[in-house]
Order: structure tokens, then C-alpha cells, then sequence
């Protein structure tokens, strides 16, 4: 048993990021940075970085192997996980406290989540 195609996370990668792109370019093109277009922004920006991403992390889990395998929630899992960071990135910089501990300390705490939630799913016993 192996990770599942990349093929079939091509249709959920293409809308997302279609979605998440276009909704990008209308708001910073046609829209005021207020309140409300703010919140929308960093939606549409998980959106369009998870939908870009997903590819390229069932990609990865097809080339490095793991036991188990990751199944279709994995990937969108870990694809999640980069469009959160890069919009908790944004935030941070909209605020001017990103810097480059705090980029790194961020990703180390994103990683080992999830390296314990795979964790979590390897130690399942099943007989």
C-alpha cells in the first residue's frame, strides 16, 4: 500500500488555488484594506497556498515513503499546514514582528506537530 496518486489530489489543488488566487487579485485590485477585506485576505491566501501546495506535498509523500503510508487526509493536512504559515507569516509582518527567529521557531513548531501526529497515527494498534 502506497500514498495515493498525485492525480487525484489535482482537482481540490485546482480549485483552491483558482479560488484563492483570483480572490487575492480582485481584493488587493478592487478593495480597501479595511476591516473586513483584511480578514478575507488572510482566508483567501491559506486557500491559494493550499491549493498550491497540495501537489507538491502528495508528491513528497509519494517520493519518501512512509509507515503508514499518508493517506488523502494526510496530504491535505500537511498542505494546510503551509498555507497557515505563510498566512501566520503575513500576519506577523502586517504588524512588523516577523524576523527570522521567529520564521524558523514557527516552522519548527508547525513541524514537529506534525511529526507527532504522525506519531500518534504509526503507534495505532491494529490486529
Amino acid at each position: 500500500m502506497s500514498s495515493p496518486p498525485i492525480r487525484s489530489t489535482l482537482p481540490a489543488a485546482i480549485i483552491l488555488a483558482v479560488i484563492g488566487w483570483a480572490g487575492l487579485v480582485y481584493l488587493i485590485l478592487e478593495t480597501l484594506p479595511t476591516l473586513g477585506p483584511r480578514w478575507l485576505f488572510f482566508f483567501l491566501s491559506v486557500l491559494a497556498l493550499t491549493g498550491t501546495s497540495l501537489p507538491v506535498a502528495a508528491f513528497l509523500n509519494r517520493r519518501f515513503p512512509t509507515e503508514p503510508p499518508a493517506s488523502r487526509a494526510v496530504i491535505v493536512r500537511e498542505a494546510t499546514l503551509v498555507g497557515i504559515y505563510f498566512a501566520t507569516l503575513t500576519w506577523l509582518q502586517l504588524g512588523r514582528v516577523l524576523n527570522l527567529p521567529v520564521v524558523l521557531l514557527i516552522a519548527a513548531g508547525l513541524a514537529l506537530v506534525e511529526w507527532l501526529v504522525r506519531l500518534r497515527e504509526k503507534s495505532h494498534w491494529e490486529p
